[in-house]
């Protein structure tokens, strides 16, 4: 009992010594000063959080792109191929009867106007001069205003433009039931229509 006992406490290491000799090892494995130097790479790694001069700088884009503004690309001219295959008479027909009707009374304060020009610039006298040089005494006191009165131009150009206005209005709205009616033969007048 007492010789298995003394190996045993021989083999026995001391707790102080124990503890002293496996911090030893367990220090060498991996020492406190290698976690710093190891903390260490990573702290120089880490970006500083200093001024804008040890920091990397980022290559900043060219002036020129910022400054430069790129054209609008031009837009292709559209066309668009119509034919005109019918046309509606009634509305050919209203057209055609105000434009007549305007034109009637561009007729008549033409005709007044110029016959009021005429007298007021002597023409009438001159006329009447040169007939009566012509005629001599036979014709007697022969005048163009008696002949051709303001009364009277302003009748007349009043009957012309009245059947100018029927007339055109029908003529125009013939045309428009002939040109239905050809249409459906021909196809119809084509126009090319574009947006420039």
């Amino acid at each position: 009992m007492s010789t298995s006992g003394t190996p045993r406490s021989g083999g026995q290491r001391p707790a102080g010594g124990s503890s002293a000799q496996g911090a030893a090892p367990r220090g060498q494995q991996r020492p406190p000063s290698q976690g710093a130097r190891q903390g260490s790479p990573r702290t120089q790694g880490s970006r500083p959080t200093g001024t804008g001069a040890s920091r990397p700088q980022r290559p900043t884009q060219r002036p020129t792109q910022q400054g430069l503004v790129r054209p609008a690309p031009k837009a292709k001219v559209r066309k668009a191929r119509l034919l005109v295959s019918k046309v509606d008479p009634w509305s050919v027909l209203k057209m055609a009867f105000l434009l007549s009707v305007a034109l009637g009374i561009v007729t008549v304060v033409g005709a007044v106007v110029l016959w009021t020009v005429m007298d007021l610039t002597g023409i009438f006298d001159q006329v009447n001069d040169l007939l009566a040089q012509v005629l001599g005494s036979e014709g007697g006191s022969f005048t163009v205003q008696q002949l051709i009165s303001l009364g009277q131009v302003a009748s007349f150009a009043t009957i012309i433009a009245v059947v100018n206005v029927v007339l055109l209005t029908a003529l125009s709205m013939l045309a428009a039931v002939l040109y239905n009616i050809s249409s459906t033969l021909v196809g119809g007048i084509g126009v090319t229509l574009t947006d420039d």
